[in-house]
C-alpha cells in the first residue's frame, strides 16, 4: 500500500485509537524513555532507534511553510511511503507528517517572534516538534513539548539536531486534563480529529485561561470536526495562510490553513 493509503488511515480511522489513547493516557509504546528530561544532542537516543529514524525518513526543509527549519519527515522517497502500514514497528507515525495547522502555527511564530520572545511556550501534540523548534528560534524563554508518542519525542531530538538547537524538554504523557503548570502561552496544532478529545481540550483549555491566565494559540485547516465544535464560536482568527502545492496534494485539497486565537467568553466562570 503506498503511503497514500496509509495517510488516509491516518486521517481517519487510525486516529480514532490515537484519540483513545490521548483521553485514556495510554496507548503508547513499552521504551527506554523518561517521562519528563532534559536532553542534550546526541544522548539518551536509544541508538537501534535513531539508526532507524535517520534510515527511514528524510531531511526536508521544502513543500512546507517553513524553509527555516529541517525536519525529518516520511516523504515519497523513503521506504514505507510504499511499503504496508503495519510494517512500521512502532506506534503510527503521526509525527512524520508536517500537518497544515502546525505549519501555519510555526509559521506565525517565526513572523512575529514578540508572541513568544521572553515567555514560557507549551507546544501541545508537538508530533515533529516544529512549532516547538519555531518558538526557540524566535526566543522564547522556556519551550516544553508534548506528545504521548516516545518516538515523536526521538523524532524531536534529531529535529533540533538538524536546526543547531540544544534539544528543549520533552514530556511523554498525556497532560490534558492535568495541572500542566504555568504557562504564558500554550500552541497545538490539527488536534480537533476527534469529538471526545475535541470536548477535553476545550474544558481543559478554558481551565488553563481561567486560573493561569494562558494565552492560547490553535492551528488548523478547517476540518469539519474542527469548524463544527462548539469551541468554533469562540475563536477569533489571527491569520491564514495559503498551503503549498506539496501540503495541498498530501492533505486531499486543503487549500489554506488558520491561526486561532481561543478567547473564550466565560473563561472567568467555573468549570
Amino acid at each position: 500500500m503506498a503511503f497514500r493509503g496509509w495517510k488516509r488511515l491516518l486521517l481517519s480511522g487510525r486516529q480514532n485509537s490515537f484519540a483513545k489513547a490521548w483521553r485514556s493516557r495510554r496507548g503508547v509504546p513499552s521504551l527506554r524513555w523518561k517521562r519528563c528530561c532534559h536532553w542534550s544532542a546526541g544522548k539518551s537516543l536509544d541508538p537501534e532507534v535513531r539508526a532507524f529514524l535517520e534510515e527511514n525518513t528524510e531531511v526536508t526543509s521544502s513543500g512546507h511553510l517553513t524553509p527555516e527549519i529541517r525536519l525529518r519527515l516520511l516523504t515519497p522517497r523513503c521506504k514505507f511511503w510504499r511499503e504496508k502500514p503495519d510494517l512500521w514497528p512502532y506506534g503510527d507515525p503521526f509525527w512524520a507528517i508536517y500537518w497544515p495547522g502546525g505549519q501555519a502555527l510555526s509559521r506565525y511564530i517565526l513572523d512575529n517572534p514578540r508572541v513568544v520572545k521572553g515567555r514560557s511556550v507549551l507546544d501541545l501534540g508537538s508530533g515533529c516538534g516544529a512549532t516547538a523548534i519555531a518558538a526557540v528560534m524566535s526566543g522564547a524563554s522556556q519551550v516544553l513539548a508534548n506528545d504521548i508518542d516516545p518516538i515523536a519525542g526521538m523524532a524531536m531530538i534529531l529535529n533540533c539536531e538538524l536546526n543547531h538547537l540544544n534539544p528543549f524538554p520533552i514530556t511523554i504523557k498525556n497532560i490534558i486534563n492535568s495541572d500542566a503548570g504555568n504557562w504564558d502561552l500554550i500552541v497545538l496544532g490539527d488536534m480537533f480529529y476527534d469529538e471526545q478529545l475535541a470536548d477535553g481540550l476545550h474544558h481543559w483549555l478554558r481551565k488553563c485561561i481561567r486560573i493561569q491566565q494562558t494565552e492560547v494559540l490553535i492551528g488548523d485547516p478547517g476540518r469539519h470536526q474542527f469548524l463544527s465544535h462548539s469551541i468554533r464560536s469562540q475563536l477569533h482568527k489571527v491569520i491564514e495562510y495559503s498551503l503549498p502545492e506539496y501540503t495541498r496534494q498530501e492533505n486531499y485539497g486543503l487549500t489554506s490553513s488558520i491561526v486561532w486565537s481561543y478567547q473564550p467568553s466565560n473563561s472567568l466562570e467555573n468549570c
